[in-house]
């Protein structure tokens, strides 16, 4: 039975061999077929039996045949495991092709992307820094540890110093300049409320300074704008003061033809007194009528002037400035004081000797002569007032000292008398308003002999500088600095 089993076996195999390619018989199914047969001793002696004629020789051409057809068959499997394993293959490589493809479009695609991004970005950025870096304004930003983390163009104009030199530094080391307290910035971090305010010094600058905190989860924690707004103010305080100036015109104007009426008929009365008076047969009273009526007349002709000089305030001003030679202005205010400035019981300017030493070839400096003028005036009346508190001293002798001189690309004026000197609080006072309040309990120097508006002329009008000295050893001095250009 195991004779026939095998051969039957093998016959099969033999006589079907397309079912190793059909079917694809699995490989390992036959070797362990193989290993079954010769190991069991029946059926390896039955199948070498199959290879043996009847005589017991070896049938040689058969055994060739069934070797050929077994490696025949066993390649033909191999073959097809190989064409299936390649088969196989290529489809994996054309899925890894399609694969590496799709992920290098994606790549492409995402790269695109990214560099769209990058300069959306980038555009965005350079967008926001041409505005910061554009403001006309000063601006800073600080993280909440108050360092800087903002610095535009301006910022380093004002301050000199570039961005890269504060970035991550303490602002109050880096612009110590600033007009702002640490304990300020904090309050407005804390409080997370608009900070507003001025800083203004007359005459200079001025600066309107916002600080204001962002969202709380920004890394800048802070930001401060600064504004120069100096030219703003100045011209809000020119046109102010052009109001002020039409308004006194007008004023002086209207004051100074209400006082020549009664002036003239003061003195047409006056004359005809004085006629009357000549004529007349009075004795000792003659000569004391006479002399009161002078007294009215030297104090009508001292209204007169008045009236001329607030004529001539309101006329003279101009819109703009003019070339000017400083020496004439000043000669012509001192004659202006000799009418203006008479005590009927004590000193008249006409008795003051007056000490002048003016510099050769001084230069034409622009300015509003009519309001020099006044300035001048103004401190020649000063200083009258000052030498007739003086004017009962037996042996005082009353003296004004001038001096005009060039410095520089400035022109420097001193105005010096020997009169009563001014105590350290009245020389503060003396250029501030009667109605300003000071640093002291009360005023001590007269409201009618201030020199505020002659300060506010010079500093503001003429961008100069004016001063007081006084001691009782040297006594006063009036400076008046004035530009060239």
């Amino acid at each position: 039975m195991a004779r026939l089993s095998a051969r039957s076996l093998l016959q099969r195999l033999a006589a079907k061999p397309h079912l190793s390619s059909t079917r694809e018989f699995p490989m390992k199914q036959l070797m362990a077929l193989l290993a079954l047969l010769s190991i069991h001793t029946h059926a390896q002696a039955d199948m070498f039996a199959v290879f043996r004629n009847e005589d017991g020789s070896t049938r040689w051409q058969y055994v060739a045949n069934t070797s050929a057809g077994i490696l025949i068959i066993t390649l033909a499997i191999v073959l097809g495991f190989l064409v299936r394993a390649h088969l196989r293959a290529l489809r994996y490589n054309r899925a890894l092709k399609d694969m590496k493809a799709t992920l290098e479009e994606r790549v492409v695609e995402r790269t695109a992307q990214l560099q769209q991004s990058n300069e959306n970005l980038h555009q965005r950025e350079a967008y926001i820094t041409g505005i910061v870096d554009s403001m006309p304004v000063m601006l800073i930003g600080l993280n909440k540890q108050l360092e800087i983390t903002q610095w535009n163009r301006v910022a380093e104009s004002i301050t000199g110093r570039p961005i890269a030199d504060v970035l991550g530094q303490n602002l109050w080391k880096a612009y110590s300049a600033i007009t702002l307290t640490p304990e300020q910035v904090q309050q407005v971090l804390a409080t997370k409320q608009t900070l507003q305010l001025k800083h203004h010094q007359r005459g200079q600058y001025s600066f309107d300074i916002t600080v204001y905190a962002l969202g709380e989860d920004n890394e800048t924690g802070i930001v401060i704008l600064v504004s120069d707004v100096t030219k703003q103010v100045n011209a809000e305080t020119k046109l102010a003061e052009r109001d002020k100036v039409s308004a006194m015109g007008e004023l002086a104007s209207a004051m100074a033809y209400d006082i020549s009426l009664p002036i003239n008929n003061i003195f047409s009365r006056v004359s005809s007194a004085r006629q009357e008076i000549e004529a007349a047969d009075l004795g000792e009273v003659k000569e004391f009528l006479l002399q009161e009526v002078e007294t009215v007349r030297q104090s009508a002709h001292q209204a007169t002037a008045i009236a001329h000089n607030l004529l001539d305030l309101a006329r003279a001003h101009r819109d703009s400035k003019q070339p000017a030679a400083i020496a004439p202005i000043m000669d012509h205010a001192i004659e202006l004081a000799g009418n203006l400035f008479t005590d009927s019981n004590g000193l008249s300017f006409k008795d003051i000797n007056i000490h002048r030493q003016y510099a050769d070839k001084l230069p034409l400096i622009p300015c509003f002569p009519a309001e020099l003028q006044q300035v001048f005036v103004r401190v020649m009346r000063s200083a009258f007032y000052a030498l007739n508190a003086y004017a009962q001293r037996d042996t005082f002798e009353p003296v004004i000292d001038l001096e005009i001189s060039e410095f520089y690309e400035t022109l420097w004026i001193k105005i010096h008398h020997n009169g009563k000197c001014l105590s350290a609080e009245e020389q503060l006072d003396i250029f501030q308003p009667y109605f300003s309040l000071t640093n002291h309990s009360s005023h001590t120097y007269p409201a009618e002999q201030r020199l505020s508006y002659s300060y506010f002329i010079i500093t503001e009008h003429h961008r100069g500088q004016m001063a007081v000295t006084s001691t009782e050893e040297n006594g006063t001095s009036f400076h008046i600095q004035l530009p060239m250009a």
